[in-house]
């Protein structure tokens, strides 16, 4: 179902970008757009209420499978056209060849039409509408923290950890897939007392497919050391070793497969008889056995009475369950057999169903089928059934995850890019599609089908379980949802290449296998960027040419692209965007360093959909240019010189305006900050000073979270904030500066700070003590500062310990090399020195 309802929505939007752009690439006749219209739209709501009820298949549904033949059908005629058009090659579809394929469409939408009425007629459906997140219920408990049953695994895992034995011990954890051995590690990783015992903690995913230098890089940017990209995999494994030399160290290795990635890694892991320790997790307990020095904890089944009780957490949190579903409740529980992801998956079902007992006792009995399955089976069509209840709206959202890598951590913003580009969301008034993926991405959380975390950079990502994914294979090769090309595994479960939608995977420069009018992500690293892509929606490539350049013309002509990704490997390229850039209606996303633009176009064209935009080169905020980007949310620009003729005054008039990353040589003292700024990244010449009137204005933006302020410099040295300021902000950076000399503060200037980062600030001689006084501050990150520098936060790390206690704050610090032997004696588990 989900492979039909995602295909008439977008041939929908297809339809609808073509009537909205003010220069469409073709024209459609006008009955046939009426009656495609009335049609999609029709099985569009046929769909959001029909259920066939049918127990689990490797068969699809044959009615579903007409629909997305005759979707895709539409899709194809219209987008072949607008590629014959674009390539001057009228030899394959004329503009009667495009009629005659869409009245075809037409007719046989209209007899799939027909028996979806007869089915109305016989059984009525009952519609799912699409809710707003606010008025649906979402479990109530934090995902990777719910622990029931394993409180004594727990016990010993933590009696393990800290015993006194001084040899480096291995601690496998065996289990079958879903029975929460990621989770029992987690929460023991997330323990204070851990933290505090060992002075180097790391979380490192194995998975069937990894890289021994993936590994190292993890452990060393988990302990605050940064890694080149230049060095070799030998450099990288002398740099692990001698940085985990003589200190205490856990790293937890998920979801090992393998004992050869074991055996590629141990000699580098020292064992220094300090009482460092290794945990693997594993479902493969022959594995476990041949690991040396380990120590096995085997994961448990959950009995009846711990089954119950997660599975009420899950769907209740801290409120209690209704009597009346307490016994309903229990057998449902009990049909788990034991299995936590079972059991939370299952939770997160209840959680947004309709809490009555005709509604859990009709899916208690669909759980009933799957009892007597084996393990693995069972499991499986236990989470089909909480697959089979989401609402429609949310399937191809949950089956486009499994085109991800097995484990793989992918960046939340990554993942919606994807799906407003593959067009399967549904638009809703007053909303964008991207706040529409958000909401989507969020139930699918509530639901506990997919984890969410924050990597180190405090970027949100999402995962989903490897027996989830396995799901999404299976269900996405039963109603042949993929459409992409990939390296990792769901490649067997995809059409030939001439058929394919998405490319995600660097195939080079020869792009010949694929056919061109069909592509709609384009993700490689290769340099080849061919013309006739015409039909793409994102575009991500690489960009070689080390001076000066015109990216290919045909690009800013692609009628419906939407992202534009050009990874550009020399900071000297610059590429120069024709004004055609100004017509590119449907553009949402443009990361591109050292842009180029022209002046805009004197039109009433408006750039309305364009939420980000970076790096342009001498960024020009003219009043034309405001009216077009008017609704820009992100914005990265470079300005050198001291040119009025930029314009910054107007940056104000960008009212959506959330993030702004800037480079400005000199410093322009004419520049307004909006008020809706979250983030603010502002760079300027070394010997700049930061005027005092634009750090003001600065100071009072009233939602600021995020400041960093590279380079320049503080008039006489010196750095005063004032009551009132910074009222909001959560991260503060001071990089690559001159000074402050002198830094004065009182606590109540940053309420709510969380992290303070200062990487060589050259003559700052302390950091303010009153840093200590501020109950939020979680973190501090001292980079090649001065020796007092390295005190001073010492200093305030011990003073804030004694006002909120031990472990509140975490202060990092990285040595020049000249002050390194002195100031290691500082290193202790909450401040760690490197």
């Amino acid at each position: 179902m989900a492979a039909a309802y995602a295909t008439l929505l977008s041939a929908m939007n297809i339809i609808n970008n073509l009537h909205h752009h003010p220069r469409p690439p073709i024209s459609l006749n006008i009955k046939q757009v009426e009656s495609l219209t009335e049609k999609i739209s029709f099985l569009l709501e046929f769909l959001e209420g029909y259920n066939p009820h049918r127990d689990y298949s490797k068969e699809a549904d044959p009615l579903e499978c007409r629909i997305a033949d005759a979707a895709y059908a539409a899709e194809h005629a219209i987008e072949s056209h607008i590629f014959d058009q674009h390539t001057n090659n009228g030899e394959n579809m004329s503009s009667c060849g495009l009629y005659e394929a869409l009245e075809k469409v037409i007719q046989d939408m209209a007899s799939i039409e027909e028996e979806a009425k007869q089915i109305q007629g016989r059984v009525g459906l009952q519609h799912q509408h699409q809710l707003p997140p606010d008025s649906s219920r979402s479990s109530s408990i934090p995902q990777q923290s719910s622990m029931v049953g394993a409180d004594d695994l727990k016990r010993q895992m933590m009696d393990k950890l800290t015993s006194h034995c001084r040899d480096l011990q291995i601690i496998p954890i065996v289990g079958m897939g879903g029975s929460g051995k990621t989770t029992l590690a987690r929460n023991i990783y997330e323990e204070r007392l851990i933290k505090k015992h060992f002075h180097i903690c790391a979380w490192v995913t194995i998975s069937q497919e990894y890289t021994i230098r993936e590994i190292f890089e993890a452990v060393l940017r988990q302990s605050n050391i940064k890694v080149d990209d230049n060095l070799s995999e030998h450099e990288l494994r002398y740099k692990l070793h001698q940085h985990l030399y003589h200190r205490r160290y856990l790293i937890i290795m998920d979801d090992m497969w393998s004992i050869d990635a074991w055996d590629r890694v141990r000699n580098y892991f020292p064992n220094d008889k300090n009482g460092s320790r290794i945990v693997v997790t594993t479902r493969l307990s022959d594995l476990a056995s041949t690991l040396p020095n380990s120590d096995i904890i085997e994961m448990k089944l959950l009995d009846e009475a711990e089954s119950w009780e997660l599975l009420s957490k899950t769907v209740f949190g801290k409120e209690g369950c209704a009597l009346e579903l307490e016994e309903i409740g229990k057998k449902i529980g009990k049909c788990c057999k034991g299995l936590p992801l079972s059991i939370v998956v299952v939770g997160g079902l209840l959680a947004k169903s309709k809490h009555t007992r005709e509604c859990w006792e009709e899916i208690g009995e669909n759980l009933n089928a799957s009892v007597n399955l084996e393990d693995d089976e069972r499991c499986l069509k236990i989470l089909y059934m909480s697959y089979k209840q989401l609402p429609i709206h949310l399937k191809p959202c949950f089956l486009y995850m499994g085109v991800f890598a097995e484990d793989k951590v992918i960046l939340i913003s990554e993942v919606i890019k994807y799906w407003v580009a593959e067009g399967f969301l549904k638009a809703l008034s007053g909303k964008s599609l991207e706040e529409i993926a958000k909401e989507y991405l969020k139930n699918l959380i509530g639901r506990n089908l997919v984890l969410r975390g924050t990597n180190e950079q405090g970027e949100k990502f999402c995962q989903i379980h490897d027996l989830l994914r396995d799901l999404c294979l299976r269900e996405a090769e039963k109603e042949r949802f993929y459409n992409s090309v990939s390296d990792n595994a769901a490649i067997s479960v995809l059409p030939p290449m001439s058929q394919a939608r998405s490319l995600t995977r660097n195939v080079g420069r020869d792009l010949s296998p694929l056919n061109m009018s069909l592509l709609r992500i384009v993700k490689t690293t290769g340099d080849k960027c061919d013309d006739q892509l015409v039909n793409s929606r994102f575009l991500q490539i690489g960009y070689y040419k080390g001076r000066d350049g015109r990216f290919p013309s045909s690009i800013w002509r692609f009628w419906n692209l939407q992202t534009l990704i050009v990874d550009t490997y020399y900071l000297g390229t610059r590429i120069t965007a024709p004004i055609d850039f100004w017509h590119m209606f449907h553009i949402r996303h443009v990361d591109v360093f050292n842009l180029r633009l022209p002046d805009p176009y004197q039109d009433d064209i408006v750039l309305g959909n364009l939420q980000s935009l970076g790096m342009v080169f001498e960024f020009k905020c003219s009043e034309q240019v405001v009216k077009k980007i008017s609704n820009i949310k992100e914005l990265g620009f470079h300005c050198k010189g001291n040119n009025e003729t930029y314009w910054l005054r107007n940056l104000d008039c960008l009212t959506k305006l959330e993030s702004l990353d800037c480079f400005i040589f000199p410093l322009i003292s004419a520049i307004n900050f909006p008020h809706s700024l979250k983030r603010l990244i502002l760079r300027t010449e070394k010997l700049s000073y930061w005027p005092q009137h634009i750090l003001d204005k600065i100071g009072v933006l009233p939602h600021l979270q995020k400041l960093s302020l590279w380079y320049g410099s503080f008039k006489e040295g010196k750095w005063e904030t004032t009551e009132g300021q910074f009222c909001s902000l959560k991260f503060l950076s001071l990089e690559y500066s001159k000074d402050p000399e002198i830094w004065k503060i009182e606590s109540s200037h940053f309420p709510c700070l969380e992290r303070l980062h200062l990487k060589q600030v050259e003559k700052l001689q302390e950091i303010p003590l009153e840093f200590a006084e501020i109950a939020t501050l979680r973190e501090i990150c001292v980079e090649w500062c001065s020796d007092s520098v390295v005190v001073s936060a010492k200093r305030i790390s011990e003073e804030h310990e004694d006002y909120y206690g031990e472990g509140a704050l975490q202060v990092r610090v990285e040595l020049n090399s000249k002050n390194e032997a002195g100031l290691k004696s500082l290193d202790s588990p909450n401040f760690c020195v490197g």
